[in-house]
């Protein structure tokens, strides 16, 4: 019997509290009315403010109306003025830091330049046999098989309008290299 009481008690709590709930549902009609009523008029005070601090219908206001707007204009302009000077602040902070880390980066390439410096002038000539065969690689020309190495020609069309001496370097030069294409239009003739 005892679990049947608790049953009962519980049922009576709830049914009592479903109908509390479904009395106060019956007059939400008359408080949203008022609560819109409400919310109404404070729109229109907090748009007549805003006009105000934007500078807008000010010839309605009194003298200690429009000083306690200036009051409240002054104050959001300390406290505006406060966080950008404390952003400011921080970005100067963070910008030392950084040109801090960047001239740390910077000694550091300094240091390995002057040790390269330094490598060098104590192997001078390793530094000569490398700046030789790289001379080497770029002027040595290319070069084409064995066969057509050998083989020279004579400039075939008339050099009208040159001077002997600048035409005559054109006409015998013994070093010059055809590729094969040529080589068989040239031999057919």
């Amino acid at each position: 019997m005892n679990s049947m009481e608790k049953i009962l008690e519980r049922y009576e709590r709830y049914s009592y509290a479903e109908r509390r709930l479904v009395a106060n549902d019956s007059q939400p009609n008359g408080n949203w009315t008022l609560e819109h009523a409400k919310l109404k008029a404070r729109i229109e005070v907090l748009q007549k403010n805003h006009r105000h601090f934007m500078g807008e219908d000010l010839d309605s206001l009194s003298l200690k109306e429009l000083q306690n707007i200036e009051q409240q204009l002054d104050s959001a302009l300390k406290h505006i003025r406060a966080r950008k000077n404390q952003l400011m602040h921080e970005s100067i902070t963070e910008l030392k830091k950084k040109g801090k880390v960047l001239q740390e980066h910077n000694n550091i390439l300094g240091k390995k330049i002057k040790e390269k410096e330094k490598s060098r002038a104590h192997n001078p000539q390793m530094e000569q046999q490398q700046h030789q065969n790289s001379n080497v690689i770029e002027s040595s020309p290319l070069l084409l098989p064995q066969p057509f190495q050998s083989l020279s020609m004579s400039c075939p069309y008339p050099t009208h309008g040159l001077e002997e001496n600048e035409s005559a370097p054109n006409h015998e030069r013994s070093d010059t290299l055809l590729p094969p294409w040529m080589l068989r239009h040239h031999l057919g003739d």
